[in-house]
């Protein structure tokens, strides 16, 4: 048995379009999570037209998701931060304080697509940003820092119900260390920025977290909690969360690149981190308070 999950921006799911959904699917009754929102219903088997009924909806800004309904419950939640978490890219943001914005938002871009090695794009892009005053940390936290919708509710309602929640970042810790401590996660890690006399000095501490150390902390999480990868749950946009998305049992492309999202099945394009509480058969009321 499968569950088809249907998520779009509050007000903007239609009860007939649920319905209609349904019936050419031969499905289960339909089981709002959220009204306007989120829906969902069982199917005796996948869809042959699942992916043309995914692109039309898609033009109705409404996700599609088609999954085993047992084990949708996860045990853990394994996160990226940039543009994940939150809404930016921290490193963008710092190089727009050090006046090499519109540079290293390029690289940025296409280091998450894929086309540029991780690890190499990250060294190059710290070093653009060599004496800048360490103080811009706080800045940019404090000023240009905003967090997506529905990631409180997310990590506030997994660990109610006894789930552990990783942040696994690409990114710094000078970042990772405030976002898990606001949202409440259990852990993070990222890289560390070197800084010296209170000025960056344009290189990153080694070795580099990228795509390998984020199936790492899967690998490493999950054999210390005593679960199983298929127990976790992954969310990320770029190409080094690809290798985590893959090994987790569900692993979420959420509002991601291209190249990202063309290489997972459950693609969250217009919904919210909230999100992955749906997927997992959460409804609304059942949502907890960070």
């Amino acid at each position: 048995m499968y569950v088809a999950t249907l998520i779009a921006p509050k007000g903007v799911l239609e009860p007939a379009l649920v319905e209609n959904l349904r019936n050419a699917w031969g499905g289960g009754d339909a089981v709002w999570l959220s009204p306007d929102e989120a829906a969902e219903f069982t199917v005796e088997n996948v869809p042959g037209n699942q992916w043309k009924v995914w692109e039309d909806l898609q033009a109705l800004q409404v996700d599609l998701v088609i999954q085993p309904a047992g084990g949708r419950s996860k045990k853990m939640l394994l996160a990226d931060m940039d543009s994940t978490m939150i809404q930016q890219e921290c490193i963008d943001e710092l190089a727009d304080a050090a006046g090499k914005g519109d540079y290293v938002k390029a690289i940025t871009a296409r280091a998450m697509n894929g086309e540029l090695d991780f690890e190499e794009a990250l060294i190059e892009r710290v070093a653009l940003m060599k004496g800048l005053d360490a103080k811009v940390i706080g800045e940019v936290l404090e000023s240009r820092i905003t967090y997506m919708p529905g990631g409180a509710a997310l990590v506030a309602t997994m660990r109610a119900g006894g789930a552990y929640c990783a942040l696994v970042s690409g990114g710094f810790t000078a970042f990772t260390e405030k976002v898990a401590a606001e949202l409440g996660f259990d852990e993070n890690r990222a890289n560390t920025l070197l800084i010296e006399g209170g000025k960056l000095s344009g290189d990153v501490g080694r070795p580099i977290l990228g795509r390998q150390a984020k199936v790492g902390a899967l690998e490493e999480i999950t054999k210390r909690l005593g679960i199983s990868e298929a127990d976790v749950i992954a969310v990320g946009d770029g190409a080094n969360d690809l290798g985590m998305l893959g090994r987790a049992g569900t692993g979420v492309a959420l509002h991601a690149k291209p190249a990202v999202a063309a290489e997972c099945d459950v693609r969250i394009n217009h919904g919210d981190l909230s999100a992955l509480l749906y997927l997992q058969g959460y409804a609304l009321d059942e949502f907890a308070t960070g």
